[in-house]
């Protein structure tokens, strides 16, 4: 339509001209309607101008908040979970450990997709200004993994009984560019990013003689700057700053509006540099005014930019949420019988989308050696479980889920967080002693109500509205059978006739 009009106007200008040979008397107005018509021109081809603009900036800038979506995450998670004076509950300072006692509780929502079958023993690092010698014990064959993040959620280094062992061991955690000397018996593992979070799990039965088992080590897993290490050290209390919002942080993150977003991103770049695969992203930023170094102020940038960057969040959002069921048709994940797993977690590489989804669901995942996350939210990819009906997951004798550590299936709601039930269980799992059918397989109930007191045993209690279900195999088996080579699927969960 502004290119008709433009054409339109075009044409009137040259009638209006043709006009000056008849009279003297006309000039004046010819030249006020040619001037006119001028400047409705220059308006109009500014507005198409201003209007590719936008478009083009919108676009960019939705690319660029999947490219941000973990970082941005991951500085609000930090926040929220060292905004403490003191390590208590799954909270701690900045460089102390935050040692969870028991499974997180039922309403606890501060890191999304939590487990019931480890305890956490959990540390946020800032090493661009000095390293971080982190002491583990003696785990005496226990399962254990300390993956550490980089603040883009890529798991740079994995220790544990899979890859470390279970003696005890040393290691500094150190940040970009850092060279130097490390202690005797202290292995290096270096950063890519000056924010690192060790999320460390230890495998827990759940039992009051396991707890103690599991606190007595993890009190003995500790941090230390290098700057410290061999001499007495007390870490200094944390300060609590009022103004940190304690909300959830993915509730704190969709929220804001993209000068806020942008605006921290940029400041997070400034200690957490993008990869130097992300090269091509980080001109992409560049345009709509995004320079890694830099602050970013949206006030200083053409206001046909500013208002494409603003209308971003939302649509950026739906293509992260949905990338959930797409990543399907992208061949990025696989569907084996109503449960879909992606083969790229841990370490993600230029997949932003992925890994911004992965952040979105379940911020802290492990790399697929270490973990596998089969997870189904129904019973075929156009349909949802609901709590108003019941279902049932058959295993075959000898199929039980394979894995060389220990594997779980848990209950959460549609957010992705355990569900309040009578019989506090949030998840059945290789510790559970089922009641088997006669040729030995084993039926697990899902369903809302109970489904008798004789087969409770077997029983994962449902929400009364929309949930999803979570499999989790720690260590999964290389060889057959295994998910990794797809030698094992997941079973079917079925509606129950």
């Amino acid at each position: 339509m502004k290119l008709a009009k433009i054409g339109w106007i075009a044409t009137m200008v040259f009638l209006a001209a043709t006009l000056v040979s008849c009279g003297k008397q006309e000039e004046a107005k010819v030249a006020k309607a040619v001037s006119e018509a001028k400047k409705e021109v220059v308006a109009d081809v500014k507005a198409v101008e201003a209007a590719a603009k936008e478009l083009e900036a919108r676009e960019i800038a939705i690319d660029a908040y999947m490219f941000a979506y973990p970082l941005v995450t991951m500085e609000i998670t930090r926040r929220v979970m060292t905004n403490i004076d003191k390590p208590a509950g799954s909270k701690a300072p900045m460089t102390q450990f935050a040692r969870l006692r028991s499974y997180p509780a039922v309403d606890d929502h501060s890191v999304v997709a939590p487990n019931a079958d480890t305890l956490y023993t959990v540390a946020w690092f800032d090493v661009s200004k000095e390293p971080w010698i982190v002491s583990i014990p003696d785990m005496k064959d226990r399962y254990y993994l300390f993956p550490m993040l980089d603040a883009w959620t890529n798991v740079f280094q994995d220790p544990g009984k899979r890859t470390t062992g279970t003696k005890a061991q040393k290691f500094a955690i150190t940040g970009p560019g850092w060279s130097g000397t490390l202690p005797a018996g202290v292995t290096e593992y270096k950063s890519p990013t000056g924010l690192v979070w060790v999320l460390g799990r230890i495998y827990c039965t759940g039992t009051p003689e396991d707890y103690k088992a599991v606190h007595a080590l993890q009190d003995q897993v500790s941090a230390v700057p290098l700057s410290a290490y061999g001499k007495p050290y007390t870490p200094e209390p944390g300060k609590v700053d009022p103004a940190i919002d304690m909300k959830p942080p993915r509730e704190q993150v969709n929220a804001m509006d993209a000068a806020t977003y942008f605006k921290l991103f940029a400041e997070l770049l400034k200690t957490n540099s993008p990869a130097a695969d992300d090269a091509p992203m980080v001109a992409k930023l560049a345009r709509i005014g995004i320079v890694p170094g830099q602050d970013f102020d949206v006030s200083k940038l053409d206001p046909a930019v500013a208002k494409g960057i603003a209308a971003a969040p939302k649509p950026a959002q739906e293509k992260i949420s949905v990338w959930l069921k797409e990543a399907i048709v992208a061949g990025d994940a696989k569907l084996e019988n109503g449960w879909m797993f992606f083969t790229k977690v841990g370490v993600y590489g230029t997949s932003y989308r992925q890994r911004a989804m992965i952040t979105w669901y379940g911020l802290g995942a492990n790399r697929m050696q270490d973990a596998v996350y089969p997870t189904s939210t129904g019973p075929s990819i156009v349909s949802k479980y609901s709590g108003k009906n019941k279902y049932v997951m058959h295993f075959n004798k000898g199929e039980m889920p394979p894995a060389n550590a220990f594997w779980s299936i848990v209950m959460y709601d549609k957010d992705y967080f355990f569900v309040p039930n009578a019989i506090n269980r949030y998840t059945v799992s290789s510790r559970n002693k089922f009641k088997t059918n006669a040729d030995g397989s084993v039926d697990i109930y899902i369903q809302h109500e109970s489904p008798g007191k004789d087969k409770e045993e077997n029983w994962l209690p449902a929400p009364a509205d929309t949930f999803v279900l979570m499999m989790r195999l720690y260590w999964p088996k290389d060889r057959a059978p295994s998910i990794l080579d797809g030698s094992w699927k997941p079973p079917h969960v079925k509606e129950a006739s």
